[in-house]
């Protein structure tokens, strides 16, 4: 398990909307019956798996201002949450991960719907 901890190096970086950041589970190398596979067949695999590290705000909810549209109103946007947490291990879908380096890190970024389960340690 990833630690995350409050002086993680990547405190600065906001993820957008939907997504969530995710840094990939070390993939195993062979197969259930003990055969090494090359890294390319490992990459090609359509689904993943890796610790969500950041998660986006969510999907944003319409304000409605129906009891006086005549007033102003400062408009702050709503946001749905997401289900994903920070450490819980997501398995996704590659085919809509987007990879990214930071800091010499591998990440990838999935919009939630990409993400087909998520294995948390706490009790739901």
């Amino acid at each position: 398990m990833l630690g995350i901890t409050a002086d993680n190096k990547l405190k600065r970086l906001l993820v957008v909307g939907d997504r969530v950041l995710i840094k990939p589970k070390d993939p195993t190398d062979r197969t259930s019956s003990g055969l090494y596979l090359p890294p390319t067949v490992q990459e090609k695999e359509q689904v993943q798996a890796g610790y969500v590290i950041k998660v986006g705000p969510g999907y944003p909810i319409p304000v409605s201002t129906e009891d006086e549209p005549w007033k102003e109103t400062e408009e702050k946007v709503k946001y749905m949450p997401l289900q994903a947490q920070e450490g819980d291990l997501a398995i996704y879908l590659q085919r809509n991960a987007i990879d990214v380096q930071y800091e010499g890190e591998q990440y990838i970024i999935v919009p939630q719907s990409s993400i087909l389960m998520l294995e948390r340690l706490e009790e739901l």
